[in-house]
């Protein structure tokens, strides 16, 4: 189905759409709308772009992703065959919305090697795509300590983790992740971690980034899932607990000098911290 071509003109012609092939007729409604200072756009870019309305920002134009923008950018993920098999079994299971989405992956993958992290940490393993992925690209001497209440979840992961030929470098700490962290700080581990994400029970993500705080070094990351939580953040109407502690959480993040900080709007939002 061709896609629709929208011209933005006078009364006339506001709002209009005609059909038609954008190769064909591109060219021509470009050339001719500019002649009459009117501004066109193709249905698949109509929504894509918004302008910040503070001027301070200096107009600044925004990216707001489509649908058919989104597929584009996971066109240009490159996710490995194992990945890709246990996403897809993934996506038939109850909260299978909890998975990370690809490019989210290949973002902790990338954060990983550029640190030359060899000990990392997952608080939320599910079943283990994020871990996999970044198990993936560890030398054969890292490891990886999965932190994983869902026995049925962890299945899965050991699954493919085995498939995939890491499960030497996962530790798999099934219960709760704060007894496991507060254990891994009890042995003497404190500031031997390179890298750590947090994709668990978002009201005690505080308690999480501070045991994290103590066992990832200087100079170590720290990415934080959902912290956009579905736009929730912003809209003042919606005050649930897990809306309130994500709020409360990005603020504190936001003030403590301890960590050098990027919010990123991947997936349902990242905040990727450097401790320093």
């Amino acid at each position: 189905r061709a896609p629709m071509i929208a011209l933005r003109a006078g009364p006339l012609f506001s709002g209009s759409l005609i059909q038609r092939r954008p190769d064909k007729l591109t060219t021509v409604f470009r050339s001719w709308g500019r002649d009459r200072g009117w501004k066109w756009q193709s249905s698949y870019t109509e929504s894509a772009v918004v302008v910040a309305n503070d001027n301070k920002y200096g107009n600044k134009q925004i990216i707001s992703v489509t649908p058919h923008l989104y597929h584009y950018i996971l066109s240009n993920v490159r996710e490995p065959q194992v990945l890709r098999e246990l996403r897809e079994e993934t996506a038939h299971m109850r909260g299978s919305q909890m998975q990370v989405s690809p490019d989210q992956a290949q973002l902790l993958t990338m954060l990983a090697q550029i640190l030359g992290a060899k000990r990392c940490i997952e608080v939320g393993t599910y079943t283990g795509y994020s871990s996999l992925a970044v198990a993936l690209v560890l030398p054969e001497s890292g490891c990886l300590v999965a932190c994983e209440r869902d026995e049925k979840s962890l299945e899965i992961a050991k699954r493919y983790y085995e498939r995939a030929g890491v499960a030497h470098k996962v530790i798999i700490k099934q219960g709760l992740a704060v007894d496991t962290l507060k254990s891994l700080i009890m042995k003497g581990e404190v500031c031997s971690y390179d890298f750590a994400f947090i994709d668990a029970d978002k009201r005690s993500y505080p308690e999480y980034f501070e045991l994290l705080m103590q066992l990832v070094r200087v100079g170590g990351v720290i990415v934080i899932d959902n912290v956009l939580w579905h736009g929730k953040v912003v809209d003042p109407l919606v005050n649930d607990a897990k809306t309130v502690s994500i709020r409360d959480f990005n603020r504190k993040i936001m003030e403590d000098e301890r960590v050098s900080i990027s919010m990123v709007p991947i997936g349902d939002g990242m905040t990727i911290c450097q401790v320093r």
